[in-house]
């Protein structure tokens, strides 16, 4: 535990850092902390701190900068949130108004990034399990085979058979019947579980290529990503500490565009309650060890079906982006229940 006179230094340090971005010596922290205290008194608490964990020392400066940990007990104790304007409240309201659940989605997006300038992001309600209304094969080749699965909603997945003997166009049509007639309209689980119950039932030579399309199709499907919609990642070139280290930059890119490792993290805050901050290394990836992801749950009718967020440096206004992914989250919750209801 730190004592009054280490918090308000911490607090201070963690305040001026994030304002102007360099390292905070004593003689700033003296004139900033509103203590009456010399510079070799606040030397001393620094050097406590940095003992315990709270501040760093650059190499190319005397002065200070927050770790994640400062950041950590800055954030949880330390920190006063600025509520949101009534004026930029209505803004993100006004915005939020429109018919299209799935414009809806992207605006919020869209907004978080713009009034932060960061990375906004939002994870759209999951979709119940897609149902198959069409299934096709077409040779490709002598053994190579394409499957294309058309679902009820238009969504298209295509996938590569590799069989062991080759298959007559007629068979292949007769095959891609046999599914339709029996199976369309249902969701590839209740598909697999039909045709493993008939599959025995079925000509043994066209056993392999079923058993080959239940494979390859369960797979498509269940790749098909969790949507969300991510909007001003080109913000990121602009903050300094992230824009200086091309590789890490690069490697945050590839993190936005893979989406599974990124849907986990965001996952968590369907979990929670309200806002949910992750500094640093408590994201448990590597890639976001420099950054934040500051989420908030939102709900349609009471019931929590996604997430929204900010993807920023460690170094951002805490005070600022809090408030703006709580009143996004709230008011996304109000129009999406809104716009199913009525």
């Amino acid at each position: 535990m730190l004592d009054e006179r280490s918090r308000t230094l911490l607090k201070a340090l963690v305040e001026h850092y994030i304002a102007d971005g360099q390292p905070v010596g004593s003689r700033a922290l003296s004139k900033f902390s509103g203590l009456d205290l010399s510079p070799a008194t606040i030397r001393n608490v620094m050097a406590d701190l940095e003992e315990a964990g709270f501040v760093a020392s650059p190499h190319t400066s005397a002065g200070r900068i927050p770790t994640p940990r400062g950041y950590r007990l800055f954030v949880d104790s330390l920190l006063t949130v600025r509520p949101l304007e009534p004026d930029r409240v209505g803004e993100i309201e006004g915005v939020l108004q429109v018919s299209q659940p799935q414009q809806i989605i992207a605006n919020a997006s869209h907004l978080l990034s713009s009034l932060t300038h960061f990375a906004g992001i939002v994870v759209a309600p999951r979709r119940s399990a897609p149902r198959i209304r069409q299934m096709e094969f077409l040779s490709l080749a002598e053994k190579r085979i394409l499957l294309i699965l058309v679902t009820t909603d238009g969504d298209v997945q295509n996938r590569i058979l590799h069989t062991e003997r080759g298959y007559s166009a007629t068979e292949l049509t007769t095959a891609a019947h046999y599914l339709n007639q029996n199976f369309g309209g249902m969701d590839f689980e209740q598909i697999r579980l039909g045709l493993t119950a008939e599959i025995e039932q079925l000509r043994s030579d066209i056993k392999p290529l079923m058993t080959a399309a239940l494979a390859a199709g369960g797979d498509a499907l269940a790749e098909s990503p969790s949507p969300y919609v991510i909007s001003g990642e080109k913000n990121l070139l602009d903050v300094e500490e992230l824009s200086s280290n091309m590789k890490r930059l690069r490697e945050l890119f590839d993190l936005f565009e893979q989406r599974s490792s990124l849907m986990r993290l965001l996952d968590i805050s369907h979990r929670a309650e309200g806002v949910q901050i992750f500094i640093g290394g408590e994201s448990g990836i590597a890639t976001l060890d420099e950054c934040s992801v500051v989420t908030a749950p939102y709900e349609v009718n009471g019931r929590v079906v996604g997430s929204v967020g900010v993807i920023g440096p460690t170094r951002m206004a805490y005070e600022r982006v809090i408030p703006i992914v709580d009143i996004t989250a709230r008011l996304l919750s109000s129009a999406l229940t809104y716009q199913q209801n009525n």
